[in-house]
C-alpha cells in the first residue's frame, strides 16, 4: 500500500449533506445545507478524494440526487467516487461522463456479480464494490434487506475481475462513533487481492493511528463521516499523520 487515503463522505438524502445512524433513513441529521460548499471545504482541508453516497438512490436502485452531485463534481477539482443506486451500464456510463472518477456497486454487486465484472473489464480502474455487512452477512437496497452471504463470498467472485477497490461497511458501526471494525476489515483485505477500504464507526484520531499500523497496511484508507462533521477528528491532524507515515513509508 503506497500510502492510505482518508476519505471524507457526503452522504445525500433530497439534496442535503446528511449522516445516517446503522443506515436508518429514520435517523438522519443533517449536517450541511450545500453540499457542495461542504465539498468545498473538504478539497480546502486537504482531503485528496471525496467519497459520496447517494442514499436516496440506494433506495430507489436509481440515481436521485444528481443535481447536488452535478454541483459537486463542478466545485472540486479532486477526484470522486460515488455510490448509491448504480444497478445498470447507462447509469455508470452518465457518472463517469459526468466526471465522477469511480462508481462503487452495492446491491447489483450481489445481485448480479457478471453485470460487475462486464463493467470493471469496460471500464478498468473506474469500478468498485461495495460490500455493507451486517454481523457479517452482506446487506442489498439501501441495507433494508440483509442477505445470506458473507462480504468474503462476495469479494472472492471479482478476484481477477480488475475491480478497483472493495469498500467494506460495517453497518453496525456506522454512524455511532464506535471506531471502524478493523480485525474484520484487514482480514478481509487479507484473503483477497483486491484493494479495501474500511468504512463504518470512523471515531478519532485513534482510528487514524490504527489505519497508520503495519497490520493495515493492505487497507487502501478509510472512510469518514460524523466524526468530521462534528469536529471529533481534526482533519488537520489526521492528514498531517497521514502525510508523515507516507514520508517515512
Amino acid at each position: 500500500m503506497e500510502s492510505m487515503i482518508l476519505f471524507p463522505a457526503i452522504d445525500l438524502k433530497e439534496g442535503l449533506a446528511v449522516r445516517l445512524e446503522q443506515g436508518d433513513m429514520a435517523r438522519a441529521t443533517v449536517f450541511h445545507r450545500d453540499p457542495a460548499s461542504q465539498a468545498r471545504a473538504f478539497e480546502q482541508q486537504g482531503f485528496e478524494y471525496l467519497h459520496i453516497v447517494d442514499l436516496d438512490g440506494a433506495f430507489a436502485g436509481k440515481p436521485v440526487n444528481a443535481a447536488a452531485v452535478d454541483r459537486i463534481l463542478e466545485s472540486v477539482s479532486i477526484p470522486v467516487q460515488l455510490g448509491g443506486g448504480i444497478r445498470n451500464t447507462a447509469t455508470i456510463e452518465g457518472w463517469l461522463d459526468k466526471g465522477v472518477t469511480r462508481v462503487i456497486i452495492g446491491t447489483a454487486a450481489v445481485r448480479d456479480p457478471p453485470f460487475v465484472k462486464q463493467a470493471a473489464r469496460d471500464y478498468p480502474g473506474r469500478i468498485a464494490v461495495g460490500l455493507d455487512a451486517r454481523d457479517g452477512k452482506v446487506a442489498v437496497e439501501g441495507w433494508a434487506e440483509t442477505s445470506e452471504v458473507t462480504a468474503l463470498d462476495i469479494a472472492k467472485r471479482f478476484e481477477d475481475a480488475g475491480v478497483a477497490a472493495i469498500i467494506y461497511t460495517d453497518i453496525s458501526r456506522d454512524g455511532m462513533l464506535q471506531g471502524l471494525n478493523l480485525d474484520v476489515t484487514i482480514a478481509l483485505a487479507d484473503a483477497i487481492s483486491i484493494p479495501v477500504i474500511a468504512s463504518g464507526g470512523f471515531a478519532s484520531i485513534d482510528d487514524v493511528k490504527a489505519l497508520l499500523e503495519p497490520r493495515a497496511r493492505k487497507l487502501e484508507g478509510a472512510i469518514a463521516g460524523r466524526a468530521l462533521y462534528d469536529g471529533r477528528i481534526d482533519a488537520a491532524e489526521a492528514l498531517r499523520l497521514i502525510r508523515a507515515a507516507r514520508k517515512a513509508a
